[in-house]
């Protein structure tokens, strides 16, 4: 166990070396007892990821146990706020930093270091009590773009009225993501509401016969997780249709479709450092890029970035 323990460790400092580059010649100080498997760190985290990040968090500590990491979830332009800000050192998130934003980091000595660390996607949900959970994308547009706002419009026969979108954070990169892909430049129409987070989006379509909800596959695609279980009960996960493409085909927002990107609505999810030394941010961001972490990835539900995987089809 030890001899394991330790050439774990040296592949991490390896990996850590690699993925610190070129060090900053002038920015934070290390401080004196911080090293890539040990110190305390705080990260701000897309609340997103959550789940799986939590998870990550555990099974490092767990090895690790003199490092302390500290999560705080926000919704996306906190999480970029936070490290402009210099606030935190380490960021998960969907959205790269922009020119503008890495160069001003570059003018204050800060090299900024990007990592696609797994693929994710964005799931269309519904209640359970309604049927059209066959979306075409023409209809997830013409919902963003209010060309649509009744149920009675995807489907002639639906006792369903007007839909309800809600979507987790009026600072979300989940709304940032529809916005960008379907070129949507001002306001988003007044059918759409706002809650605070993933897990209320849930909620609130539990309840609400009317509603679509909007939520990172990552809440519910763990089926050894039993949070992502309960959540996956409450409500029903729609199948959207590829664009262009024939509509009798429907893909659901699961590993497979991910991978293959069969599922049109994917999106990566990156590890982001401005640390100017081999400490625990290393560390960590060398650990889930690393086997472990992208097994944690896999059993979530999610799509490794950085290894290979196997995908299987059984007959039904």
């Amino acid at each position: 166990m030890k001899s394991n323990f330790k050439i774990l460790t040296i592949q991490l400092l390896i990996l850590v070396t690699i993925i610190t580059g070129i060090v900053a010649c002038t920015g934070k100080k290390k401080p004196l007892d911080e090293r890539p498997t040990r110190g305390v760190i705080r990260i701000s985290v897309d609340e997103s990821y959550k789940l799986l990040i939590d998870a990550e968090i555990y099974t490092f500590t767990t090895f690790y146990q003199y490092a302390k990491i500290t999560p705080d979830y926000k919704p996306e332009w906190d999480v970029i706020s936070d490290f402009m800000n210099d606030s935190v050192q380490v960021i998960v998130t969907n959205n790269k930093l922009t020119e503008d934003q890495t160069e001003y980091l570059r003018e204050q000595n800060f090299i900024v270091k990007t990592v696609t660390f797994a693929y994710d996607a964005l799931a269309i949900i519904i209640n359970k009590e309604n049927n059209d959970s066959l979306l075409t994308y023409n209809n997830i547009q013409d919902i963003f773009t209010g060309k649509k706002t009744s149920w009675k419009e995807i489907t002639a026969e639906s006792k369903l009225d007007k839909i309800s979108v809600i979507f987790d954070n009026s600072k979300s990169g989940n709304v940032r993501y529809f916005k960008e892909k379907f070129e949507i430049t001002g306001n988003l129409p007044d059918n759409f509401y706002a809650v605070n987070n993933n897990e209320e989006v849930i909620d609130h379509i539990s309840r609400n016969i009317n509603g679509m909800g909007i939520i990172s596959a990552s809440w519910i695609s763990d089926t050894n997780d039993s949070l992502s279980m309960s959540f996956i009960n409450k409500i029903r996960v729609a199948a959207i249709s590829q664009p262009f493409m024939d509509e009798s085909t429907y893909y659901h927002p699961y590993q497979a479709s991910i991978y293959n990107k069969s599922y049109p609505f994917t999106r990566e999810v990156y590890l982001i450092s401005r640390e100017t030394f081999a400490g625990l941010g290393s560390g960590f961001i060398a650990w889930m890029t690393n086997e472990k972490g992208q097994k944690i990835v896999l059993r979530s539900g999610l799509v490794p970035a950085t290894m290979p995987i196997r995908i299987q089809q059984f007959a039904k």
